[in-house]
């Protein structure tokens, strides 16, 4: 049985919209995403409004804690666009911006002054913007569509908007990326005023230009000696930057952690909204329909959108639970994790005290968290843990 501040905590929800407009797909995506046309926008917002209606009656007596516009490019949108949505969810779960956080995904290209500004006047407190890299050659490769200035200018415009919360994405593992060039990048961003910072390995997925020249592009990314030279000097780095590793891939300045993505890691129920957006809600995962005609029609004619559903067996949820916990830095203690979501099967005991054996985790009493070596080689223990 659940505990009542189990109960208290599941009342915490996040909102998730996937806008999946873009001018280009970058050669590494693997996300659903459509060329953008003016014209689809309005029936989106529309789509997407009816899609909270039906959600309207779960929604009440919750709290909201984030809002994230993600895609594809939400930047593409108009700060009119995102009001509309914004508007629709305070119907049905009224909040106050100032105590929510607020998150647009941008492309340095798609932002100018007048629109961040227009964005936070319309509720937009915290942006995301895409560098992935400051090498020119490279974001060529990658398939982006800005320079590495773009990016710079990207920052000063949404900061003399009003938007100071400003995370940004790097990259590294790209075809034909140095350790050099990695140090190159990292350097330029010391002095920006950004507080969080999202750091990613390129991987070569199904459905991707890359994937279609994988065996070339193999040839020429970074093995696994270079690849781990690469994390370490970020994690070196931006700690020096005053940015605090605290997840495998996140890093923040002044406590400014992502809300949104803490939830993610914690268990936060949250519900998705756009094709193929995902949700997590009362112990079930499921999926909206990845086709934008199709999400559209099944919402115009009253019906649900969605095409995926599961329902993880207790057991195999609180393990899921578990190994997306212990990402974060600070650790998991397990028995308050066992307050909130029940108890462990034994053997998940054993193979705790296994990985931490085997140098992974480290324990304190019941804390359990990673250790600089569990970090690189997270994807083993997780597997170890299923």
């Amino acid at each position: 049985m659940l505990m009542n501040g189990s109960l208290e905590l599941n009342k915490k929800i996040s909102l998730y919209f996937h806008i999946p407009f873009c001018t280009k797909k970058c050669h590494y995506c693997h996300f659903f995403v459509i060329p953008d046309k003016p014209e689809l926008h309005q029936p989106l917002i529309d789509a997407l409004k009816l899609d909270i209606r039906q959600w309207a009656s779960q929604l009440r007596g919750k709290e909201l804690v984030s809002i994230y516009f993600g895609g594809g490019t939400p930047s593409l949108l108009s700060p009119e666009e995102i009001q509309q949505l914004l508007e629709e969810v305070d119907r049905h779960i009224p909040f106050d911006p100032k105590n929510l956080e607020i998150t647009l995904e941008a492309n340095p290209e798609t932002i100018s002054y007048e629109k961040m500004a227009g964005f936070a006047k319309s509720g937009i407190n915290r942006t995301s913007i895409g560098f992935q890299t400051l090498d020119d050659p490279l974001l060529i490769k990658l398939g982006r569509t800005h320079q590495a200035n773009a990016s710079f200018d990207a920052i000063k415009k949404t900061v003399d908007a009003g938007i100071s919360n400003i995370s940004i994405d790097l990259m590294y593992d790209i075809p034909g990326q140095t350790l050099s060039s990695w140090e190159n990048t990292l350097r330029q961003i010391q002095h920006l005023p950004i507080s969080h910072l999202s750091l990613y390995n390129l991987t070569i997925e199904p459905q991707t230009v890359f994937f279609k020249y994988r065996e070339s592009l193999t040839k020429i990314v970074p093995d696994e000696e270079c690849s781990a030279a690469m994390y370490k000097m970020a994690v070196s780095t931006l700690d020096g930057y005053g940015l605090k590793q605290y997840e495998i891939s996140a890093f923040a300045k002044n406590h400014k952690q992502s809300k949104h993505n803490v939830g993610y890691w914690t268990g936060r129920p949250f519900l998705g909204f756009g094709p193929s957006a995902f949700s997590y809600w009362e112990n079930k995962r499921f999926r909206a329909i990845a086709r934008f005609n199709r999400y559209l029609e099944a919402l115009q004619h009253g019906n649900s959108p969605i095409d995926f559903s599961e329902e993880l067996e207790p057991f195999e949820r609180r393990n899921e639970l578990l190994i997306i916990a212990l990402r974060l830095l600070e650790g998991v203690d397990i028995d308050s994790f066992e307050m909130q979501h029940g108890q462990l099967d034994p053997k998940t005991h054993e193979k705790l005290q296994g990985l931490v054996k085997q140098g992974l985790l480290k324990c304190m009493g019941s804390h359990f968290s990673l250790t600089e070596h569990g970090i690189l080689f997270y994807d083993h223990l997780a597997i170890s843990l299923v």
